[in-house]
């Protein structure tokens, strides 16, 4: 069950979470305006940092987060186009909630674009309640929180 397995990238996984970053994203440009910023991510030093964790063989899907001492931040999401309605996505945000409860941490937070609608419909289905809406720069975004119980 390799394929389902989600684990730590490792500097050999560079170049996949490379590719499946851009091919998950790049439809976004046009739309937004802007490359968007997982994009332009130093990926080898995420690699490198333990931040990024990675499904399949070859990897279809991943997650790059940081753990903060009140709560653990959703950064990335990424799933290869090929692979959608998979599962992966769901596989990678239910990874997100027990990696925080490892961690100690009861809150996920993270944000989207305002643009990338997908988005805003997929993660209240996770239990993620939206803060605010902020302008970042060149980026509108709408960010969110979970708070986990139990």
């Amino acid at each position: 069950m390799r394929h389902l397995e989600i684990r730590p990238a490792v500097a050999a996984d560079v170049p996949a979470v490379k590719s499946v970053t851009d091919a998950a994203y790049h439809p976004y440009i046009a739309r937004i305006g802007v490359v968007p910023q997982p994009m332009e991510a130093d990926h080898a030093a995420d690699v490198a940092a333990g931040r990024v964790f990675v499904t399949g063989d070859p990897v279809t899907g991943l997650v790059v987060l940081d753990a903060y001492e009140d709560h653990l931040f959703l950064d990335s999401v990424a799933v290869r186009p090929d692979a959608h309605g998979q599962g992966v996505g769901r596989r990678l945000l239910r990874f997100v909630d027990a990696r925080a409860r490892a961690l100690g941490l009861s809150e996920i937070r993270l944000y989207t674009n305002a643009m990338m609608w997908e988005n805003q419909k997929i993660y209240p289905r996770y239990g993620y309640e939206v803060v605010e809406r902020r302008v970042d720069g060149p980026y509108d975004r709408i960010h969110y929180r979970k708070l986990l119980t139990g």
